[in-house]
């Protein structure tokens, strides 16, 4: 099912070797994840990440405004309040403005018939197997990144950064990986940016689907300022350009209510062309 979810190129691709250092991309995968695998009242699970070459220009751009704002508290989308959402609101805004810099997410529905199917007794290797698929496509042939993941807490026999370094790299059967690690993302404000937009992606899909009836205003206002910019009116359709590709498994759109169709077709005839 995931080899469908983003189509790549299927034209052969050059073998690179280390001396074509000069024709190699090296990039930064900053990867979070929204909606835990082991809570049955929170039935969307998201993980998303930016990509980036230079994560040293938004990172610096973020740094100095922090600074200059003496704002030094985490940016996390399930904290949002009256004293930092302006903050997270510029945070965003630095993201667009921040040249060679993209966002991949996929969420699914953990009670539907995929997740069950399929990892319903491991939600573990769930969250190793997602984060893979997410990552493969986003993956040029000139390209070996490093991914950065936000840290979660898990039995000592999960071993989510070797897997998922062997594994992509034995799928394209070379370094496309040179290595997965993490870090609290108090540390990182990359993967808090990273956690605001998968936050909202994710609080947006409660929303539509009525999980969520009435929500947090603080929450409602950064999501709305989110789709604004992307020229969007919901994320349950997914959306894609050039930048973004937001994928929402179909168990999703199954939970939606039976007029809910006909106010998206409303909705994408309005909706300008990416």
């Amino acid at each position: 099912m995931f080899k469908n979810i983003f189509k790549k190129n299927k034209k052969e691709e050059k073998k690179l070797c280390l001396c074509d250092y000069k024709d190699i991309w090296t990039k930064f995968c900053f990867l979070d994840e929204s909606g835990s695998l082991c809570d049955p009242k929170n039935p969307f699970f998201t993980v998303g990440f930016i990509k980036c070459s230079q994560p040293y220009f938004l990172q610096s751009k973020i740094t100095y405004e922090r600074d200059k704002r003496n704002f030094h508290d985490e940016m996390h989308f399930n904290k949002l309040s009256k004293n930092n959402i302006e903050f997270c609101k510029w945070a965003l805004d630095a993201f667009f403005d921040t040249r060679s810099i993209s966002f991949s997410s996929y969420s699914l529905d953990k009670q539907g018939e995929y997740f069950n199917k399929r990892f319903s007794s491991d939600p573990w290797l769930a969250y190793e197997e997602i984060t893979m698929e997410v990552l493969k496509p986003a993956i040029s042939s000139n390209e070996i990144v490093i991914v950065i993941a936000d840290y979660i807490t898990a039995p000592k026999e999960v071993r989510f950064e070797v897997n998922v370094k062997r594994k992509i790299n034995n799928f394209y059967k070379r370094l496309a990986i040179a290595g997965v690690c993490r870090f609290n993302s108090k540390s990182n404000d990359l993967l808090q940016v990273a956690d605001l937009m998968i936050g909202a992606i994710n609080y947006d899909l409660k929303l539509s689907t009525g999980i969520i009836r009435s929500g947090d205003k603080h929450k409602k206002r950064f999501l709305s300022y989110f789709k604004e910019n992307l020229g969007v009116q919901e994320f349950v359709s997914g959306f894609k350009n050039k930048a973004f590709h937001i994928f929402v498994d179909k168990d999703v759109k199954q939970r939606l209510p039976l007029n809910f169709s006909d106010t998206v077709s409303e909705i994408k005839e309005k909706r300008p062309s990416s």
